[in-house]
């Protein structure tokens, strides 16, 4: 900490540089965006960026944590307040629907900054990775409670769903492409919801 800093000066000013990033990156891209613009919008000098980010590669990294974290967030509030199968997984797709119409959508901010980051090695492409294997993960856990034995093509094909709609939404009437989505995520659980029926009425 700097002589003279409060105790609380140093995490708002990261937490102000991180918002602006936040918001420049996912609206303009990362490569385009230099340091200078995101201490100038932020308002902070240049030896208070580097005190939290010692290069612009640390905070896009923080860029896609907290972008991580929100959507974690999101998922983890529709797991608890739904207790059912299906439930939860129609949450989650209501969110991405809604997130696809609100003011401002450029698609999802993982495939945006893939799109930028080629590199397998990469570590913004190993974050990118990090997140969707979450994500497939975590579909892939609830679809096991709606029919464990399609669980991880059923959770591929939801993660395809939202990878499209994601993209079209930029491109096409939102409320189409939400709409479109929200039926192909209903009629992925409908199949689903039928096999374990038949299965335990064979059993």
């Amino acid at each position: 900490m700097a002589r003279g800093d409060t105790d609380t000066r140093p995490s708002e000013a990261r937490q102000r540089l991180l918002s602006t990033a936040t918001r420049i990156f996912y609206a303009e891209g990362i490569h385009s965006v230099g340091v200078d613009r995101i201490i100038a919008e932020a308002k902070v000098t240049r030896a208070t960026f580097y005190r939290h980010f010692p290069s612009k590669e640390d905070l896009i990294l923080a860029y896609l944590r907290a972008v991580h974290e929100m959507e974690r967030a999101r998922v983890d509030a529709a797991i608890a307040a739904n207790p059912s199968a299906v439930d939860p997984l129609l949450d989650i797709a209501g969110s991405i629907a809604q997130h696809i119409q609100s003011p401002g959508f450029r698609g999802c901010a993982f495939l945006n900054a893939a799109a930028e980051y080629p590199d397998a090695d990469h570590p913004v492409r190993q974050e990118i990775i990090a997140h969707r294997q979450w994500f497939l993960d975590t579909l892939t856990t609830l679809m096991a409670q709606v029919h464990p034995e399609t669980a991880d093509p059923a959770a591929r094909h939801f993660v395809m769903l939202r990878d499209g709609a994601t993209a079209a939404g930029c491109l096409f009437d939102p409320s189409l492409v939400s709409d479109t989505f929200l039926r192909g995520v209903e009629g992925l659980l409908r199949i689903n919801t039928e096999r374990r029926s038949n299965d335990s009425a064979r059993s």
